[in-house]
């Protein structure tokens, strides 16, 4: 795969950014890429390694070596091919995803690992540029319908594979345009959401039909649903939100961040009229939560004009090595440094926020902290102790709060009947994930819980295999690592 030597050749390149002072005066995605000749080198430095642990790292076990080859050899159209084999959304993954791939990459054993996730990126924008990226209707319809309820992520693969399989599906959205968390979740500076209405329009073009601003399990009630369709996948994520409970948590301006940043993007979008509108300008800026989405609050803040921007994280700060307990090929709890956290923020790690502060009128100004330490205590694992004499007042006129979510909402399921796991998510096992109720099925976030969304992408793909199956007693569509195949 790619140039024998390639990785003795060439170093590892990534997609530079555009300096700080411009990029925070939009929310425009500010990569800049990389030329052809560079993109070619970096495929040349995937190593023939024998066994390609890339593949076991990727949620969708994409052929990682066979794009980096194609690429290498300039034949991008192939590489277009294998990769869209085994992933429906590339241009979303390229830009988003962690890459558990390059954490499991064999050249990173002792070397920088190869480029994968912006390889990916780049082969998807040269096959919409080259305009090779068109509609696949099915040939022929079963004559089966499918409700797909959630158009995030998981629920826009579900229903592209098994629109493929010749099934007719509709995606229910309760929000006013498809994307899910892609669109209302993901600030525009980390993916603008030209890059989803682009795919839309394929999967449109496809067939399937999208009914946005459609509350499923109010507007629609589950009898309705099991009435209408031959088989139903819930996609819906796990959207109920983690709290903070203590004391001042209900002050104006102690904020979910699932609340401020959605408002910020349709902002973006152009919408004006919000009746409780939430704002960075000028504030003091606390971020509580040190994810994914606590980096895209801090990034949004800035470019609103915060005053300052602070991010506390609960968790000791994580070193920059792989820890000796996490070797390799598995993934790595390593410090992590987003490119919103370069832009003027500061970091907090081992703090616990103990209240919130306000005035008379119930305005947040302010919030009261201590240092904490993790103590290993035996038969009870790692126990969270407060570090006496630490406790610290900071000013704050927003507090966000990006805790992650704690499961999903159930009304549809209640209303369904289906069954829970431990962890609020709906139960549906890998093995067909079917729920209890025959011809419903889940998948994503809604079924494993709050994750990447490169695992939403492969729970859509594995379930409609399995909704398939279910409707036709047998599947042409491929399971993880497969490509697709048309049915015959």
């Amino acid at each position: 795969m790619g140039k024998i030597t390639g990785f003795l050749e060439f170093d590892r390149k990534i997609e530079p950014y555009a300096p700080v002072e411009e990029r925070i005066k939009n929310y425009k995605e500010f990569t800049q890429p990389l030329d052809e000749g560079e993109l070619k080198n970096q495929g040349a430095r995937c190593m023939d390694c024998g066994i390609p642990f890339c593949h076991s790292g990727c949620p969708l076990g994409n052929l990682i070596p066979d794009f980096n080859d194609a690429v290498y050899k300039g034949k991008w159209d192939k590489a277009s091919e294998i990769l869209h084999a085994t992933n429906n959304f590339p241009e979303f993954t390229g830009r988003l995803c962690p890459a558990p791939c390059e954490e499991a990459c064999v050249l990173g054993i002792n070397e920088d690992p190869v480029t994968i996730e912006n390889i990916e990126k780049n082969i998807v924008e040269t096959a919409f540029k080259k305009g090779w990226i068109t509609p696949r209707p099915p040939e022929t319809r079963t004559g089966k319908k499918v409700a797909i309820i959630g158009s995030g992520p998981a629920g826009l693969a579900a229903a592209q594979q098994l629109n493929r399989a010749g099934h007719t599906v509709t995606v229910f959205e309760r929000d006013e345009k498809p994307g899910g968390l892609l669109r209302f979740g993901i600030p525009d500076f980390k993916m603008e959401k030209s890059v989803i209405d682009r795919r839309l329009e394929i999967l449109e073009e496809e067939g399937i039909v999208f009914k946005c601003g459609v509350h499923v399990g109010r507007d629609i009630k589950g009898d309705e649903l099991k009435n209408d369709f031959d088989a139903i996948v819930l996609c819906g994520g796990a959207t109920v939100r983690r709290n903070l409970p203590i004391e001042g948590a209900d002050l104006k301006g102690v904020v979910q961040a699932m609340d401020f940043l959605p408002q910020n993007n349709r902002r973006v979008a152009g919408v004006t009229d919000f009746a409780n509108e939430i704002l960075a300008t000028g504030k003091d800026v606390i971020v509580i939560g040190g994810g994914d989405t606590g980096s895209d609050c801090i990034g949004t803040s800035i470019r609103q004009g915060a005053k300052s921007v602070s991010n506390f994280e609960i968790m000791p700060m994580a070193t920059t090595d792989r820890p000796k307990n996490q070797p390799w090929p598995f993934w790595p709890m390593r410090l992590r440094t987003s490119s919103s956290h370069k832009e003027g923020a500061e970091r907090f790690f081992s703090i616990s926020t103990k209240k919130f502060i306000g005035d008379k009128e119930g305005n947040l100004t302010g919030l009261i902290t201590s240092e904490v330490e993790w103590v290993r205590q035996p038969g009870k694992g790692m126990t969270l102790r407060e570090v006496e004499g630490t406790e610290k007042e900071w000013k704050c006129e927003l507090a966000l709060l990006a805790l992650g979510f704690t499961g999903s909402e159930m009304t549809l399921a209640e209303q369904l009947g289906l069954e829970a796991d431990g962890r609020s998510n709906i139960k549906a096992t890998e093995q067909d994930y079917m729920t209890n109720v025959p011809g419903v099925f889940a998948a994503g976030d809604q079924r494993r819980g709050q994750s990447l969304i490169v695992w939403a992408i492969s729970e859509g793909r594995q379930a409609a295999h399995h909704v398939d199956k279910y409707l036709m007693g047998e599947s042409c569509l491929p399971l993880k690592g497969e490509g697709d195949l048309p049915r015959v």
